[in-house]
This record gives structure tokens, C-alpha cells and sequence, in this order.
């Protein structure tokens, strides 16, 4: 491909149309960012409440919130797919494929501003600052993942491999 190609000339093509364009590219990495940010968000929160309220330290926590931002943002990919017919094996691999660039930069961006916030981890539940982080973390995490998920799905990776399906 040329470098003078457009995002949507680089998407594959599907049953005569290229793969995403319904929304465009941008749309569709924005689809997918907001996806991926839903299964992150339960994961962090959980994984933040838990973590604060069992008085653990902050590597257990961020461990805790990471697993669980994963374990969601698979499930959120894997039930329409499942729902859809495909195969237990097959779903899995498209998640996988669809999801872990974007839950993993997202994860490090949103643990990374939880940890440089001063306080942020240390908050109870009850705080402004606790859930104020939280919030901010994953609004910088959904901004860091956005150019991703395009990059992905322009090179018909992430989520461009699920709307095959």
C-alpha cells in the first residue's frame, strides 16, 4: 500500500464492502475503544473497590484490577460471538486477537496514572479522589487506546476481525 491510501482503503474487504465502513474506520475504532473501555472499567473498579476495601497493598490491587479488566473485556467479545454460532475455540481466538492490544495499553495507562496520581491509591472509597482518579485514569486510557484500536483495525487486526463474524 501506498502511504496516499486512506484508512478505508486499507480495510479489508467483506461480502463486496470493506470490513468497518458502515462507521468508517474512525468510527469503528472508536466502537471498539469504547468496547474494550466498558470491560476495562468493570475490571479496574472492581479490582479498585476490592482491593481498597480488603485494606491490600497497591501491587495486589493493580494485579487484581488487570485480571479482572482482562477476564471482562474477553467476555464482552465473547458473548456475542458465542451467541453468534461460532465455535467455544474459535471465539476465543477472535477475543484474544480482538482485544489484547487494546486492553493492555489501556491497563497500562490507566495503572500507570492510579500510581502517579499522589494519593490516588491510598484513597478510601468513600473519597472524591479516589473515584476522581479512577475516573480521569480511564479517560486517558480510552484516549491512549483510541489510535491503537484505528492502527489495528486499518491493518484488518482487533476489532476488524470480529465484525467479519
Amino acid at each position: 500500500m501506498h502511504a496516499h491510501h486512506t484508512l478505508s482503503t486499507q480495510l479489508p474487504r467483506h461480502g463486496g464492502r470493506r470490513a468497518g465502513t458502515e462507521a468508517g474506520p474512525y468510527g469503528l475504532a472508536f466502537s471498539a475503544t469504547l468496547h474494550c473501555l466498558t470491560g476495562c472499567a468493570i475490571g479496574e473498579v472492581l479490582g479498585m473497590v476490592t482491593g481498597t476495601q480488603l485494606g491490600w497493598g497497591t501491587g495486589a490491587t493493580v494485579a487484581v484490577s488487570v485480571v479482572l479488566a482482562f477476564l471482562f473485556g474477553y467476555a464482552l467479545t465473547l458473548r456475542p460471538l458465542l451467541r453468534g454460532g461460532i465455535p467455544w475455540a474459535s471465539a476465543l481466538r477472535l477475543a484474544l486477537a480482538a482485544d489484547t492490544v487494546s486492553i493492555a495499553v489501556m491497563e497500562i495507562v490507566d495503572n500507570a496514572a492510579m500510581l502517579l496520581i499522589p494519593g490516588a491509591m491510598d484513597a478510601p472509597i468513600w473519597a472524591p479522589l479516589f473515584w476522581g482518579s479512577l475516573l480521569a485514569s480511564l479517560v486517558l486510557a480510552g484516549i491512549a487506546a483510541y489510535p491503537v484500536n484505528l492502527w489495528l483495525i486499518a491493518r484488518g487486526r482487533g476489532h476488524a476481525l470480529t465484525h467479519r463474524h
